[in-house]
């Protein structure tokens, strides 16, 4: 059974920000073992959004994988998982350049985490004033903190240029970001940055490099359905009949 509970922003703030906090808000699920999936919110175009994040927790520390889209909630987040885990989080990992993965890059580094992009990431970051990670990737790497190792892998243009992914072998996770659409998703969402023409082959990369996931975790909405990419795919043929009608 998944466990939710929310913890809203009513640390010690100024009362001009106290309403503000009210309604900002952070969900954390179990998702299983020592992974978790927790969401922050962002109004898009007029309407309240949901944005899927992830944390593990290891013998060393707690790992995220995104930060909060919401910037009222990157302390609460570190907050949360000291409050229910007894851990500080030690490494951060953004899976592209938009805010919605890199906002809280600047913060977590100030507070002595270790925050990694991949070097195209933060040249895009450069480039349009988005925050930037201490530490880069050249290539497909495998971390190791504490009893886990998870994987990043860059299989090609899609949502965005610079997405990756990352896949936590022992607890067979994949964790999608913003290249993987949910299933319960109408449309591709922002392709401001898409390559729709490349990313059916860098969907078919992933799916042929991680094989038969037990967890799929999409950008933003539903998690629970692991037929994510194949959605995908069908989003990005549908959208291209519509081109030519």
């Amino acid at each position: 059974m998944r466990i939710l509970f929310s913890v809203l922003s009513f640390f010690a703030l100024p009362s001009l920000l106290l309403a503000q906090a009210k309604t900002s808000q952070l969900d954390i699920v179990h998702l299983t073992g020592d992974a978790y999936v927790y969401s922050t919110y962002h109004d898009y175009k007029g309407s309240r959004i949901s944005s899927n994040s992830m944390y593990l927790l290891t013998s060393e520390g707690a790992v995220l994988f995104d930060t909060p889209w919401d910037s009222t909630q990157f302390q609460p987040l570190l907050d949360s998982i000291k409050l229910k885990h007894g851990k500080q989080v030690v490494l951060c990992i953004a899976t592209h350049s938009h805010e919605d993965r890199t906002g809280g890059l600047e913060f977590y580094r100030n507070q002595g985490i270790k925050t990694y992009t991949t070097r195209q990431t933060d040249q895009i970051s450069q480039v349009k004033h988005e925050k930037r990670a201490e530490f880069l990737l050249k290539k497909d790497t495998t971390f190791k903190v504490g009893q886990y190792a998870f994987q990043t892998f860059y299989p090609g243009p899609g949502h965005a240029p610079d997405n990756i992914v990352i896949w936590v072998n022992k607890s067979k996770i994949l964790y999608g970001g913003c290249f993987v659409k949910s299933t319960e998703a109408n449309d591709l969402g922002n392709l401001a940055d898409a390559n729709i023409a490349a990313w059916p082959q860098s969907i078919k990369n992933v799916q042929q490099r991680f094989k038969k996931p037990k967890f799929l975790i999409p950008g933003h909405q539903d998690w629970s359905n692991t037929q994510s990419l194949q959605h995908t795919l069908k989003l990005i043929e549908a959208y291209e009949k519509s081109k030519h009608q």
